[in-house]
């Protein structure tokens, strides 16, 4: 029975191969049209952030980098609207240029924000996923000149290294003329130099060869501010550690030998949890993933502590303080640990609200106390 109603539904045919005369043949169906996919296009309304004046609007735009490249451009020439016919030549050269993010990276001097409570946008932000509909409404403002971090850190970090080394060889013009390139008697001085120079040169290549940068730049006035800091700091310790009046440690070499072990145990610790959270970042993105302990035994502060490398920073300059029994260390030592503790908070106050699953048995920066 199957075979015949598969003949019966086939068409007759003669003996030569024909149709026989009166039976239908099967029209053959067409192939379908391949339907083009709809490319959504956004109305987008710029507005100042402080004035809250209409900048110029953009109509068409088809994605959020073509957006930040038509803004940057429109800002740092003239205040005056773009013409229609030219904001689509740019978007039509523009959207498809591989290296994009590259060229817009450039006008690092606009933050651009979104909706009327100031949400600040990422790079990797696209218009279309975000809640706006077809019309949108964006805020921006100038940030002034900016600089990159790593222009930062090396001039930040350079900077104590060098000073520390002219008052460690006392060029003329810092002590008495007698002690001209004079070294001290004491041994401690000399270890005190390699210390603080083998810190600076880490921080220096931890810069150029380790860190991670989530943001490109930063505000030009932040390195005045930062190398203040550090080369002020830098050239007083350096004054009285390395002054000829200068004297050792109470406790002499059982307090320098410490002190010592403290230094390095906590430096090793540093540059293992900023090889942690290097590898949490693959190159070229800024995810963000919770850090967890390693196979490295230095990572597992990571059960109790959020900032760990700011943990290991403070043991770091608590040892120095120790081996150098000098009041400026001191005072070092302890205004950067109010720094590192509002820069822990921060970051684990962000963890917390970024992640659900976060452990909420690790501390900012010191275990079961801050």
């Amino acid at each position: 029975m199957d075979t015949l109603a598969l003949e019966a539904t086939q068409p007759k045919k003669a003996q030569n191969g024909a149709p026989v005369p009166g039976t239908s043949t099967p029209a053959k169906r067409k192939p379908a049209k391949k339907t083009k996919k709809a490319v959504v296009f956004f109305e987008v309304e710029i507005l100042d952030a402080k004035t809250k004046d209409k900048l110029c609007f953009l109509d068409k735009v088809g994605n959020i980098f073509t957006f930040i490249f038509t803004l940057c451009i429109h800002y740092t020439s003239t205040l005056n609207c773009f013409t229609q016919h030219f904001l689509m030549d740019i978007y039509a050269h523009v959207h498809f240029t591989k290296n994009l993010r590259g060229m817009f990276l450039a006008f690092a001097d606009v933050l651009w924000a979104c909706f009327a409570e100031g949400k600040s946008l990422k790079d990797e932000d696209v218009l279309q996923h975000l809640p706006v509909g077809t019309t949108a409404t964006f805020y921006f403002r100038d940030l002034g000149a900016q600089i990159s971090w790593v222009t930062v850190f090396l001039t930040e970090y350079a900077g104590p290294l060098l000073i520390y080394l002219m008052f460690y060889f006392r060029v003329p013009f810092i002590y008495a003329p007698k002690y001209d390139f004079t070294t001290s008697k004491h041994w401690v001085v000399h270890l005190a130099c390699m210390c603080h120079s083998f810190h600076y040169v880490k921080r220096l290549l931890e810069t150029l060869f380790v860190h991670r940068f989530s943001h490109g730049t930063m505000p030009l006035r932040n390195i005045f501010k930062n190398c203040t800091y550090y080369w002020g700091f830098a050239a007083w310790m350096a004054y009285y550690i390395n002054h000829p009046l200068y004297t050792p440690p109470i406790y002499g070499e059982q307090q320098i030998r410490l002190a010592l072990i403290v230094f390095l145990f906590c430096q090793i610790g540093n540059f293992s949890i900023h090889i942690a959270l290097r590898n949490l970042r693959p190159p070229g993105s800024k995810t963000r993933k919770i850090p967890y302990p390693t196979k490295n035994p230095f990572t597992w502060i990571f059960l109790l502590v959020s900032c760990p490398n700011y943990t290991y920073e403070l043991g770091s300059w608590l040892g120095f303080t120790l081996m150098t029994q000098c009041l400026p260390v001191a005072a070092f030592t302890l205004v950067g640990f109010i720094q590192m503790t509002v820069w822990a908070k921060g970051k684990h106050r962000s963890y917390l609200k970024e992640f659900r699953d976060y452990p909420t048995l690790r501390s900012p920066i010191l275990p079961f106390i801050l």
